[in-house]
């Protein structure tokens, strides 16, 4: 494959990506509204696996084609973005308050994150999907229980017809797999052409776009001033990668991580990040994250980014 094909086909398999996931998501959401599952519970999934789904799909497709490390890049990328270039962008556009609420919710990203930090320190076993799994089902059921404390979430109406409903989702689902398979198959094809390491192209690329549904929906957020929605997505969309990516990206590769730099320094990279950030959620005197400190955030993706580049070669 020419070089530049590759580049269009990851491009085009990224916007893909993002529209079918979406659709998936609205379907299912419809088809969820319509069985009388309870609202609560419909917002949690669709706002941390809404956003989550390409991040989903990539990892567990590289995972199950031996691409292990591309799949942790793109975990650990995402990760790492949500929290410094989206969060970052965000505080931007306008500074972002800090409800109580948001702080607890900080605390089950850093456990989240600093969990899928330490089990991928050794070779990725079905085991550890496991303990990911169960700690996703427990940290759910938190985040469920935080905003049935603090949110009065209005009921979703479904729309359309129920065959509707179905055909999104199914069609959905069926182009964000094809889809994902595009930019594994294409993201591949860089990392050998580029002679850089997978997982860094994984971290870079591949994450700063299957990212690219948390930043859309932050921008919008933060230009009507929902900042509890931003903090929400952003944390959530974490929560997610760390515990449910993950737990795909073990059960499904062959447990061989060869790229020992983004094995730990990414991961440290990741758990740090996040640290910093419920630091400051927690321990700023204003509740609200302004500007300057966005600019900060915006500094520390491109630091970890300089981190990875110096050991990105195969």
């Amino acid at each position: 494959m020419d070089v530049v094909v590759a580049i269009l086909v990851l491009a085009g398999g990224l916007a893909l990506l993002m529209v079918a996931a979406d659709r998936f998501v609205a379907g299912a959401s419809d088809l969820a509204a319509r069985m009388n599952v309870p609202p609560i519970v419909i917002g949690a999934i669709v706002l941390g696996f809404g956003t989550s789904a390409p991040e989903l799909v990539v990892s567990t497709m590289a995972a199950a084609q031996h691409e292990v490390d591309l799949g942790l890049g793109n975990i650990v990328g995402s990760n790492v973005a949500n929290l410094t270039l989206v969060l970052g962008v965000a505080a931007l556009i306008r500074p972002i308050d800090l409800p109580t609420g948001t702080k607890r919710r900080a605390l089950v990203c850093l456990a989240a994150v600093a969990l899928f930090g330490w089990l991928v320190q050794g070779e990725a076993s079905t085991l550890e999907g496991l303990v990911l799994l169960v700690a996703m089902v427990l940290a759910l059921m938190l985040l469920v229980r935080m905003d049935t404390e603090e949110v009065a979430v209005e009921a979703p109406v479904a729309t359309g017809s129920s065959a509707t409903a179905w055909a999104w989702t199914i069609s959905g689902l069926v182009l964000t797999v094809a889809s994902a398979q595009a930019v594994v198959w294409a993201a591949t094809d860089i990392a050998e052409r580029a002679g850089l390491a997978h997982g860094f192209v994984g971290f870079s690329l591949v994450a700063l776009g299957t990212s690219l549904p948390e930043l859309v929906t932050v921008i919008a957020a933060a230009r009507r001033d929902a900042s509890g929605l931003i903090i929400g997505s952003l944390l959530g969309s974490n929560v997610f990668n760390s515990l449910a990516v993950g737990a795909g990206l073990f059960l499904a590769g062959n447990g061989v991580i060869t790229d020992v730099a983004l094995q730990t320094r990414g991961s440290i990279a990741a758990v740090v990040v996040a640290f910093v950030v419920v630091v400051a959620m927690r321990t700023v005197g204003r509740n609200r994250l302004v500007r300057s400190e966005g600019v900060v955030l915006l500094g520390g993706y491109f630091a970890v980014m300089a981190l990875l580049a110096t050991s990105a070669g195969v």
